[in-house]
């Protein structure tokens, strides 16, 4: 992906757009999907963020994909088997506005990390204005540069990395 990052006012339609999906994402997968969460900048009332709706899907286990796949191609959702992070596995609508579709193990560290941030940004206005703030600098200062997290992947295989003692 090679287009700028842009950082857009809030959208105060998206909770309604979200209320459709969700419903479409739980019609196609029934009790495989534990949560259906709209999580990320979009789902925090008021937080200007990338035009993108973010949903996350918790399933008991990641494996096997076919376990899933299906239903959501079926729903219109285009797998994105070439994902980096392996804690979650990535869809994208097929058409109409972007959508984000992130299937996570329910109880995992990256599952309670989207949720945990919406939550927090949604408890504290403050906070939510400074992440703003700082979003806008820096998708300014990146331009198109989305591969931060790509490359720390990369590293952390190449040298074995793994979390070192406790800082405290």
């Amino acid at each position: 992906m090679d287009d700028p990052i842009v950082i857009v006012d809030y959208d105060p339609g998206l909770p309604e757009r979200f209320r459709h999906l969700g419903a479409r994402v739980r019609a196609a997968l029934g009790p495989l999907a534990l949560r259906i969460d709209h999580i990320g900048s979009t789902s925090v009332p008021g937080l200007a963020a990338k035009p993108v709706l973010d949903v996350q899907v918790s399933v008991a286990a990641l494996a096997p994909v076919a376990a899933y796949l299906p239903a959501l191609e079926a729903a219109g959702f285009c797998w994105r088997p070439a994902n980096d992070d392996r804690m979650k596995r990535s869809f994208r609508e097929a058409t109409g506005p972007r959508t984000h579709l992130h299937v996570r193990a329910a109880g995992s560290w990256s599952e309670q990390v989207a949720l945990l941030m919406r939550d927090y940004l949604r408890a504290s206005p403050e906070e939510a204005a400074r992440y703003a703030a700082r979003k806008r600098a820096l998708a300014a200062r990146v331009g198109q540069d989305r591969q931060l997290m790509a490359r720390a992947d990369a590293w952390a295989q190449a040298c074995g990395w793994s979390p070192g003692p406790s800082d405290a």
